[in-house]
């Protein structure tokens, strides 16, 4: 797993062989920081604890450098095979360039299919 300040990376050759349902299962115990709990509907991934600015706690979830708006689901969508490389962003400095939308963290993931 490579890091460079408060941003921290893994590649499909780090979670190749784990077999998962969904790919929020990939960040489990491999991030530092990052917390994965199951709650009604599927599961949630905290980054930087219970409160947050925007008044929930959900990161922001960049695909393949789009976007996704808050509660979507949209990693649903995604099978965990497909996944590339996974990045996270904590820090003020390392989510600067999405702005107030990732002041709960970034979730970077980038697919195979790209």
């Amino acid at each position: 797993m490579g890091a460079a300040g408060s941003s921290q990376a893994l590649s499909s050759e780090e979670f190749g062989a784990q077999t998962v349902q969904r790919v929020e299962e990939l960040f489990v115990g491999r991030f530092p920081g990052v917390e994965v709990f199951s709650a009604p509907g599927g599961m949630q991934v905290r980054i930087r604890g219970a409160s947050s600015v925007l008044g929930n706690s959900e990161p922001l979830y960049v695909v393949d450098d789009i976007p996704l708006a808050a509660g979507t689901g949209g990693l649903l969508a995604i099978n965990p095979r497909d996944v590339a490389r996974i990045e996270v962003l904590k820090d003020a400095a390392s989510t600067a360039e999405y702005g107030l939308r990732g002041g709960n963290g970034v979730i970077r993931v980038t697919t195979r299919r790209r």
